[in-house]
């Protein structure tokens, strides 16, 4: 009677809980900050809790989270929607590109009040140096250095554009992270960077942008973006969210606001809260600690158990199988070779974003040490050993259990500690595609070139793979036979 009642009271506090809404961003400070604002209003309107998974990474990742059902809100700009999302550059105005996107379950809401578009910038003084004004008189000087970041090199509605628009093509063109676009301009490593028409560091710096003469770059005004069933399930929020931000951010104010955190350094929960007009009350740095913590230790902790079992699984038939175990051995070894952001968006189309799909790379991540040293821990064992089991009439799996894999613990552990000390470096990344972990902040800092919020991630990453290395090492003295020690 006890349990059923227990059971019963279980259900009916799952029944109440308030469901989520999940609130996403790109890598920028104005997209943090946006994203923390809805965030707040989710949580001030009661219809559901705000589950932030801010700095996904590039636009294509928010927006497939979007897609997936992975994410429920973040805010958007026509331009990058017409141009990029929705390949239709004819879209112009936000009835149209609202229209487009009802077909495909999705919609937004009107401008919340700015349009902040790309814009080249150069430092004022070496602008006036050269002569520089338009984009007519920057396309006259191709041996400039360019440093741009990656997504503006490749969308249709940047760069390539205004290869069109203005036939520039400069010799070289550096790709950065946002964050360390106008640094690279000040140390002198780059002449020219993008920058969005109202980045705080504009006045700061003195930076001067480049006027764009022929009006190449679409409006960019920002939106509300989410889909339709969203809205059917948290109307109230929806109401709010477009009743507190529509037409309420001008360029002057959102700069203010972005200058803010990335000039001044207040806290982006704080800036959005004041801005709301809420009270902030923010997590202490020990209870974020340890909610990292936990998210990190269950990417490495569950990703690492799949490694293990499939990686010494594999090594076993590759000593068995020794054709086989060729293939094994260059398909683990291939994996290795793919850079760890190109798997990620290998796997969001198959997983989405979030958990999943980190752990899969993260497990395909950890199978190479593994499978290699147990394969060379059982390779190498003496035949003469193996003579004496088969002497003494043990069948093959007896011979594999008691004599060849105890001999080759030392190298199997070896390969394992490799693996599981890499794994917590690796899955930092996973911050990037909504999984959390230490590289939450890390991803933040990043966005706002912020050393001391990179540290709040790196820092404990750096303590648990220490942690790591000490628990294996004695884990060695226990488990490795003492003859092989």
């Amino acid at each position: 009677m006890r349990q059923l009642f227990l059971w019963l009271l279980l259900l009916s506090s799952t029944a109440w809980a308030k469901p989520k809404a999940v609130v996403s961003s790109k890598i920028f400070t104005e997209s943090f900050l946006l994203g923390e604002v809805l965030a707040q209003i989710i949580d001030s309107t009661g219809e559901g809790t705000a589950d932030r998974k801010l700095g996904l990474g590039d636009t294509a990742i928010v927006y497939e989270g979007v897609l997936n059902k992975k994410v429920d809100f973040y805010v958007e700009y026509t331009g990058t929607l017409s141009d990029s999302l929705l390949n239709d550059p004819t879209l112009k105005s936000v009835d149209e590109i609202r229209t487009a996107l009802e077909k495909i379950g999705l919609t937004i809401s009107n401008p919340i009040g700015f349009n902040n578009t790309y814009a080249i910038a150069m430092l004022r003084d070496r602008a006036k140096n050269l002569g520089i004004r338009t984009m007519t008189d920057l396309q006259k000087h191709p041996e400039l250095i360019a440093g741009f970041t990656n997504s503006f090199i490749e969308r249709a509605d940047c760069y390539p554009m205004l290869q069109t628009v203005y036939g520039m093509d400069f010799r070289r063109v550096k790709g950065l992270a946002h964050g360390l676009k106008v640094q690279a301009l000040l140390q002198g490593e780059i002449d020219i960077t993008d920058l969005y028409s109202t980045d705080a560091k504009i006045p700061k710096y003195d930076i001067q942008l480049v006027e764009d003469d022929r009006e190449a770059f679409p409006k960019y005004f920002a939106v509300i973006l989410t889909r339709k069933e969203v809205v059917e399930k948290f109307p109230r929020t929806w109401h709010a969210m477009r009743a507190t931000l529509e037409n309420r951010l001008t360029e002057k104010t959102i700069a203010e606001l972005n200058a803010r955190v990335e000039v001044d350094g207040e806290a982006i929960q704080a800036v959005a809260a004041d801005f709301l007009h809420l009270d902030h009350q923010g997590n202490t740095y020990f209870d974020t600690l340890w909610r990292l913590t936990r998210e990190h230790l269950f990417l490495v902790c569950f990703s690492m158990l799949f490694a293990i079992l499939f990686g010494v699984a594999l090594a076993i038939v590759s000593r068995y199988y020794r054709v086989l175990g060729h293939f094994i051995l260059l398909f683990t070894g291939m994996i290795q070779t793919v850079p760890s952001l190109a798997l990620l968006c290998f796997l969001i189309p198959l997983f989405g974003i979030g958990v999943v799909p980190a752990l899969v790379a993260l497990f395909l991540y950890s199978l190479l040490p593994i499978v290699r040293s147990t394969y060379v821990g059982l390779v190498d064992i003496d035949p003469k050993l193996l003579e004496v089991g088969r002497a003494l009439g043990l069948k093959p799996l007896q011979q594999l259990r008691l004599i060849e894999l105890p001999l080759a613990t030392r190298q199997i552990l070896s390969g394992i500690k490799t693996s599981a000390i890499i794994n917590v470096g690796t899955a930092t990344l996973a911050a990037l595609i909504g999984a959390g972990g230490y590289g939450d902040p890390i991803v933040t800092g990043l966005g706002l070139n912020d050393l001391n919020i990179i540290l709040q991630g790196a820092v404990p990453a750096a303590v648990l793979a220490l942690i790591v290395h000490a628990a294996f090492e004695l884990l060695d003295r226990v488990v490795i036979p003492k003859g092989l020690r």
